[in-house]
């Protein structure tokens, strides 16, 4: 819950680094080993989690493009001639 406090009211990258430090101190002190994971990946992932702040931008849209790009690729089952294959892609997506 205090994880995700920092992304529901820290409103600058400053001010979410310094919660999101606490909080990975926080976790580290304690003896919860799936949480020490998370905070490592958070401290390894820090400088890109932080460009959330402060206008809320992620990468959704592209994970959610790829995710119909997959979908699409399965739907013809696969990809034999690429151009055509783009070609099909920019008409049903553009």
């Amino acid at each position: 819950m205090n994880f995700r406090s920092i992304f529901e009211n820290a409103k600058t990258k400053e001010k979410a680094e310094e919660r999101m430090n606490a909080w990975i101190k926080l976790v580290t002190d304690s003896t919860l080993k799936p949480l020490i994971s998370a905070a490592q990946t958070v401290t390894v992932n820090l400088g890109k989690i932080l460009n959330y702040f402060p206008d809320g931008h992620s990468n959704a849209g592209a994970e959610s493009f790829n995710a119909k790009l997959k979908g699409f690729r399965a739907l013809v089952r696969g990809v034999r001639d690429v151009k055509f294959f783009l070609f099909r892609v920019s008409t049903f997506f553009a």
